[in-house]
Formats: structure tokens, C-alpha cells, sequence
């Protein structure tokens, strides 16, 4: 015979269940808490303040107290400096992916075929992204020297010294010379992500349009690049937020210079905020700054990463689902 539960033995049950699930509820707050206090101590709370005293006239000592309301802001977007900083991003952001990731692609596509010694060109053209952007600006601020440089001295070598001379020191090469740097620094890390992506693709796809005739740039075309897309996705997406946020590198080659040619909203950041003591503005530019990449970011989740977070998150339905 089976027995009939009584009201004693339901809510014996109920506060059970009630027990089990606070204890579940506290395990988890207690080993995310750490993360959550960190995450607000060292993220939250500094956005906030830069908010706050963005809408004062202040310069970084005492209590801010010059209420200037969006005055900042109205400045911000009246200043030739920044606007060309704006103008400066969007250059640098479209030949990033204009020529830095094509090139990396290349790269990475040549470097997954059978070649001999093909792992000690991986790790050359990965190398330089390892090194600290320090390092690497006070290296091509020795290359780029005028004059004495190894730029000028190897274009010497072969009879086009004329080409040679301004490199960082022109405002109609700066900008260039500088994402040359960039390339150079960063190009190994999309190379690499480019490089595992490949490696994943199934070989009996590509062997299978081998057999029915597909030529090499069709079977990249048809099938090698589709694959490659949510790696790409994530490559274009890293490099535009790096764009925006870049600092170290500009700061130890040029320090936006000459006459701001080559200023970063980062660089003209630290500028009004460590030098000219103009903190309040320069909290101003932060919170432009965090805001355009905060439109990006959403939007570019919402609009190019919807599927693959789609695709990550649901599972199949119909036949294929089990």
C-alpha cells in the first residue's frame, strides 16, 4: 500500500525544496560576488565619476564644484582638435580593415598551407604583437629617425632617399607612418585568430569541391570564407574598439603630434587631463569616447553578431534536434 502524504509531509518537502534552492542562490552570489565588486570598484564607479565630473569646470584637486552643466560637451564639439581626432579614428578605422585585416588574412591562408618552417613564421609575425607598445614605439621612433634612421638609411641604399626624411616628423606622413606601426603590431593577432579558424574548416568540404572541379578561389570563395565569418566578425569588431581606444602607441612615437596630425581622442584625453590640468573636459572626452563605443558595440551585436550569438545560444528544433 502507498502511504498518503499528510500536510505535515508537504511542507516538510516545500521548505526543503526552499532551503535547497537558498543555499543554491547563496553558493552562486558568493563565488560571483569577488567578480562583482571589481567589476564595480574598477569599472562602474570610475564611469560614473567621469560622468559626474564631466559637467564640471574642475582640475583635479578638491572637490569639484564649477557647475558647468553641458558646456563641456558644447565645447567638445566646437574644438578643431577633437573633431580631427574624430576624423583621424574613422581614417585609421578603414584602413584597418581596408588593408590590416585583408593583409592578415592573407597571411594566415598562406601560413596553413604545407610549407617547410611554417611555425617559425608564425611565431615571427606573431612576435610582435607580444611586445608592449612601449617597446614597440620607441623602436620605430629609432627606425623613423630623420636622417640617421634605418628607414632612411636603407631607402639611401638603393637611391630613394628623396622618399625618406619626414616620416613622423610630417603632418603629411605622420598619420600613415603610424599605421604602418600599427599593421606591423597588431596584424600577427588577427592572423592568428584567422589562422585557428582555418585549421577548424572541414577537410572534406574542400575535398569535395576539389573533386567536382572548384577551383582554389572558389573553394575559398564558397566555402573557406562563409566559414570563416564569425571569426571575421569578431577580428572587425576588436580592431574598430582598438582604433578608438588607441593611446600607448601614438602617445610614445609622436604624442599626437606635429600640431595634433596625428592626436588620438585618447591622446588629446590625457593631454587636458595630466597636463593642462582641465579635468572636467577631459572627463567630457571620456564619456564621448565610452558612449561611440558603446553605440558600436550594441549596435554591431545587434545588427552583424545577432546570428552567430543566435546560433551560440538556441539549439536545433525539427529533425536535428535530439
Amino acid at each position: 500500500m502507498t502511504s498518503i502524504p499528510t500536510p505535515v509531509d508537504a511542507r516538510t518537502r516545500r521548505a526543503g525544496r526552499r532551503r535547497r534552492s537558498a543555499v543554491r542562490w547563496l553558493t552562486a552570489v558568493s563565488f560571483q560576488l569577488p567578480a562583482l565588486v571589481l567589476f564595480g570598484l574598477l569599472v562602474l564607479l570610475p564611469i560614473l565619476f567621469a560622468l559626474y565630473t564631466s559637467v564640471f569646470r574642475w582640475g583635479g584637486f578638491g572637490r569639484p564644484s564649477d557647475y558647468v552643466g553641458t558646456d563641456n560637451f558644447v565645447r567638445l564639439f566646437q574644438d578643431p582638435v577633437f573633431l580631427g581626432d574624430l576624423w583621424r579614428c574613422l581614417v585609421l578605422v578603414v584602413l584597418s580593415l581596408a588593408v590590416q585585416l585583408p593583409f592578415a588574412l592573407a597571411m594566415a591562408v598562406l601560413l596553413n598551407q604545407r610549407l617547410r618552417g611554417r611555425a617559425v613564421y608564425r611565431m615571427l609575425f606573431f612576435a610582435p604583437y607580444v611586445l608592449s607598445e612601449v617597446i614597440t614605439g620607441v623602436l620605430f621612433s629609432m627606425i623613423f629617425a630623420p636622417g640617421d634612421g634605418l628607414a632612411d638609411a636603407l631607402l639611401g641604399a638603393v637611391g630613394l632617399e628623396g622618399l625618406g626624411g619626414g616620416w613622423f616628423s610630417d603632418r603629411s606622413t605622420v598619420l600613415a607612418t603610424l599605421f604602418l606601426v600599427m599593421v606591423w603590431k597588431y596584424f600577427g593577432f588577427h592572423m592568428m585568430l584567422y589562422l585557428a579558424a582555418l585549421q577548424s574548416v572541414p577537410a572534406e568540404l574542400t575535398e569535395a569541391a576539389l573533386i567536382d572541379g572548384a577551383g582554389p578561389w572558389q573553394r575559398f570563395r564558397r566555402i573557406t570564407l562563409p566559414l570563416l565569418g564569425p571569426t571575421l566578425r569578431i577580428s572587425v569588431f576588436l580592431s574598430v574598439i582598438g582604433s578608438i581606444q588607441l593611446f600607448d602607441l601614438v602617445w610614445v612615437t609622436t604624442a599626437g603630434g606635429p600640431v595634433h596630425a596625428s592626436e588620438t581622442m585618447a591622446v588629446t584625453m590625457f593631454q587636458y587631463g595630466f597636463k593642462r590640468y582641465q579635468v572636467g573636459y577631459a572627463s567630457a572626452i571620456s564619456v564621448v569616447m565610452f558612449a561611440i563605443s558603446l553605440v558600436f558595440a550594441v549596435a554591431y551585436q545587434r545588427f552583424v553578431l545577432r546570428r552567430d550569438l543566435a546560433g551560440a545560444t538556441t539549439t536545433m528544433r525539427g529533425g536535428g534536434g535530439r
